[in-house]
């Protein structure tokens, strides 16, 4: 649902679009997609100002976080070496793309994403 220039977490839509997360409360559904608006700004503000496409790509982040939820609470980061005597693991923290690289939804959001992330913008105001 989108209203006054941010996008309104809808639950039912949520799932539909997600089935995989039939199971999972309004309330801990609402809390990853606020989560998600940590990463991708939902204001007026925001530099998607396209409403629906900031929806689908709140919607397609909310996705990718409950994903690693459902994961549960693992190493973060990617396993750079390992040994088996005395047990030795070496872990690389995840950064940028690596972090979204882990789900389908999140290698979704980072490719729909890309052109806000390429280049500069400039945004010349002339007060008029």
């Amino acid at each position: 649902m989108i209203m006054n220039g941010v996008v309104i977490f809808d639950p039912a839509k949520f799932r539909e679009l997600y089935p995989q997360f039939t199971s999972v409360s309004d309330t801990i559904l609402t809390n990853y997609f606020n989560a998600a608006t940590l990463l991708l700004d939902n204001t007026p503000k925001s530099l998607v100002t396209d409403l629906a496409e900031r929806e689908t790509l709140l919607y397609i982040l909310t996705c990718h976080i409950a994903t690693l939820k459902e994961r549960g609470d693992t190493l973060v980061g990617t396993i750079t070496s390992a040994a088996e005597g005395k047990v030795n693991v070496s872990v690389t923290p995840f950064n940028n793309a690596n972090w979204y690289q882990q789900t389908q939804c999140g290698a979704i959001y980072w490719a729909a994403t890309a052109k806000y992330r390429l280049g500069v913008r400039y945004n010349a105001w002339h007060p008029c």
